[in-house]
């Protein structure tokens, strides 16, 4: 009972293989592209046709997966290209239609900021838009180490690492260098790590990606960004000398600026995940529960600091955290970040004004005590998430009841 609940706890995990496709499977997965795409585009027309219709007449008319499902079984009754392409694809581009939808919708109703609205799902351009082609269980089977998709379409995968258990979906995608991948969705096995007896408290930041309790464990800014950034500019500089004109195909060399441009970029987003992976299990190896600051940095892309904090990485490293401890069984604890900078771990006093970014020394007014300014905030988290109350050294002390971050 106890390992069915943990494996319920655990969800679902991503394995991501480099595919080798052939000629012929490449012009394939093309077509189904195309066809997926124009769905796409049609669910976005009708979508916004609905909501004109509604506006300008005051009606309440529906667009649902329900509705766009009946949309497509007509489309490919009368349209032979589109019915020569899989259905299974194709509803899985109107499932998550509907979910992009759905989550635009639910922003607008909770009145979210526009910085941290989701928008609403539009048009996907041919020469912008990369393959994206989603499999359910009855759309694929691995078939002698080979993958083969609905439609006939057969790649090989580069097993760098064996599946843990029968996948229940397939992604089959392309990035910007024109490397394919495979990403296959299967049951999170849980793989529990020796007890520590230690807590730790996370709090995000520009100057440091991480600060935590310990100072073993803090993660500074790499700033690989900031190293390749010479090299970037070099290649924006060749690609705006060789830009075609409007309504003209891109040159050769365009096109290689392009590629090298863009594989300046991949190199630096696996730096990025490479050592926000190697933290994150260096951090859940070492603690028993993990208090984690619930930051989302959205917001900064549209302040001055956008390109450091993209730098950082903070969402992805948070991500690589929360995924690592659930892997490995700890307690990992979401604490809301209000007030985090005004509150004192030690005997929990707020700051009557928010301090500003350039003072980074933490004075309590009312016990007198003094810390760098992100210490604090982590020991804040361990507070708040009722780890620690002496909130001092980061250790969990005997018999501490765990209880529900806020």
């Amino acid at each position: 009972m106890a390992e069915a609940k943990a494996a319920a706890e655990a969800g679902h995990a991503r394995y991501t293989y480099r595919l080798r496709v052939s000629a012929t499977a490449r012009t394939a997965l093309a077509a189904e592209w195309g066809r997926c795409r124009w769905v796409w585009n049609e669910c976005a027309a009708k979508s916004t046709a609905v909501h004109l219709h509604n506006k300008a007449t005051g009606q309440k008319a529906t667009c649902g997966p329900a509705q766009l499902d009946r949309m497509l079984t007509e489309a490919r009754a009368r349209t032979p290209w589109l019915r020569a392409g899989s259905s299974v694809v194709q509803q899985q581009v109107i499932r998550d239609f509907g979910r992009s939808r759905a989550k635009a919708h639910k922003d607008i109703q909770e009145r979210l900021p526009m910085a941290r609205r989701a928008g609403m799902p539009t048009y996907k351009k041919k020469r912008e838009a990369l393959p994206t082609l989603n499999y359910t269980r009855r759309g694929f089977r691995l078939k002698d180490g080979r993958l083969h998709l609905a439609g006939g379409i057969v790649v090989a995968v580069v097993w760098s690492r064996e599946l843990p258990a029968e996948p229940s979906s397939v992604r089959v995608y392309q990035d910007s260098l024109g490397h394919w991948y495979g990403s296959f969705v299967v049951p999170a096995q849980v793989q529990p790590l020796p007890q520590t007896g230690h807590t730790v408290g996370v709090d995000w930041g520009v100057k440091e990606t991480a600060t935590t309790t310990s100072d073993a464990h803090d993660l500074p800014h790499a700033e690989y960004g900031k190293k390749a950034q010479t090299r970037l500019t070099r290649y924006d500089r060749m690609m705006a000398r060789r830009k075609p004109k409007k309504g003209q195909p891109a040159s050769k060399a365009y096109r290689e600026a392009k590629r090298l441009r863009a594989k300046a970029c991949k190199k630096v987003a696996r730096q990025r995940a490479d050592t926000g992976r190697k933290w994150a299990k260096k951090v859940v190896r070492d603690h028993d529960a993990i208090a984690v600051e619930d930051f989302r940095p959205n917001f900064l892309a549209k302040t001055t600091m956008a390109r450091k904090a993209a730098d950082a990485a903070i969402g992805a490293t948070k991500a690589a955290l929360i995924e690592m401890g659930r892997k490995h069984g700890r307690d990992i604890r979401l604490v809301h970040p209000a007030h985090t900078t005004m509150d004192c771990a030690h005997c929990d006093a707020r700051a009557q004004n928010r301090l500003p970014l350039g003072e980074r020394t933490y004075t309590c007014t009312a016990c007198g005590a003094v810390s760098p300014r992100d210490k604090n905030s982590a020991r804040v988290m361990l507070v708040r998430a009722g780890l620690n109350p002496a909130g001092a050294d980061g250790a969990r002390p005997p018999g501490a009841q765990l209880q529900e971050a806020a």
